[in-house]
């Protein structure tokens, strides 16, 4: 299955350079250092937005699990980094109740065996 409604995907910038490439979150400094060590910077955060954008449309969902607030969606498959490397990661997508509007909400490595 892929992920339903990426056309009209919504990645906000603040989810990327405040959380993804920030270094002084609390929850996303781990998550900065590993995508920063691939060539993604906080100046060109649509870099790193675009990439998450192909990760969502290359790979299959991998589980969907639905809640009274909506329904999240969980793939797994390697990146694309400035750098040419290909790490394996996995990312959540949400879909709120009522709403049609795919959210990105984080992402994070995968071991290589994976």
């Amino acid at each position: 299955m892929k992920l339903p409604n990426v056309a009209g995907a919504v990645i906000p910038q603040d989810k990327i350079t405040g959380y993804l490439l920030s270094f002084s979150h609390r929850d996303g400094r781990h998550k900065a250092a590993f995508f920063t060590g691939f060539g993604f910077v906080a100046d060109s955060w649509e870099t790193l937005a675009a990439a998450r954008l192909r990760h969502a449309t290359d790979h299959e969902v991998t589980a969907v699990e639905d809640s009274p607030f909506g329904t999240r969606y969980v793939f797994e498959g390697i990146l694309a980094t400035p750098d040419g490397r290909t790490p394996a990661i996995r990312s959540v997508w949400f879909i709120r109740t009522g709403e049609n509007t795919l959210r990105f909400v984080t992402a994070y490595p995968l071991e290589r065996g994976r």
